[in-house]
């Protein structure tokens, strides 16, 4: 697949069991980091365009991801090349006030592979921002997480809610594949 960048989001310490001091443990965080290493490690080797994105809470007392933390950083497994695009952002949508678009459209990406947290936030919200900017949009569905949820009284196990933010993703706005399935495209 030519013009096609990889995107991971928000793949950081908070979010790892296996991290001393996680302040936000998602399900099976270390799972899904596996097979964004896989197809990483694909991007690394084809020379293909990458993009780390990297969450910090522009808040007092953040629940998780407090500026200048460990728990802020890039987890070490996935830690970015010096020739590899960096983007900060302070919204669920990676897209705002970023300079993601302008990464992409410097170099000519027509396709867009996501990876990384939380399913039902903020991977959900680039995606949907990557489709309507034009993008075509692959979410490797293996290499994503997320946590439990509630509404309305209502608790929503983590593999339920990934499922659920999936299947609309696939409904209409990616083509959402195994992390096997994504290396097969590349």
């Amino acid at each position: 697949m030519e013009n096609t960048a990889l995107i991971l989001i928000d793949l950081q310490n908070d979010y790892f069991g296996s991290f001393e001091g996680a302040k936000w443990q998602l399900n099976e965080t270390e799972k899904a980091a596996s097979n964004a290493l896989k197809i990483l490690t694909k991007f690394r080797e084809k020379n293909m365009k990458i993009v780390h994105v990297r969450h910090e809470f522009a808040i007092e007392n953040p629940p998780f991801f407090a500026p200048n933390t460990q728990g802020a950083k890039i987890h070490d497994t996935l830690t970015p090349k010096e020739n590899e695009s960096q983007i900060l952002k302070h919204n669920v949508n990676a897209f705002k006030d970023t300079k993601l678009k302008e990464i992409l459209d410097n170099s000519n990406i027509t396709n867009v592979i996501i990876v990384g947290a939380m399913s039902y936030m903020c991977i959900d919200a680039v995606t949907r921002a990557a489709s309507d900017f034009g993008y075509k949009c692959f979410v490797a569905h293996d290499a994503c997480t997320t946590s439990d949820v509630e509404f309305n009284s209502i608790k929503v196990e983590a593999a339920i809610a990934h499922a659920a933010f999936m299947a609309a993703l696939q409904f209409a706005y990616a083509k959402v594949e195994t992390t096997n399935e994504i290396l097969e495209l590349l």
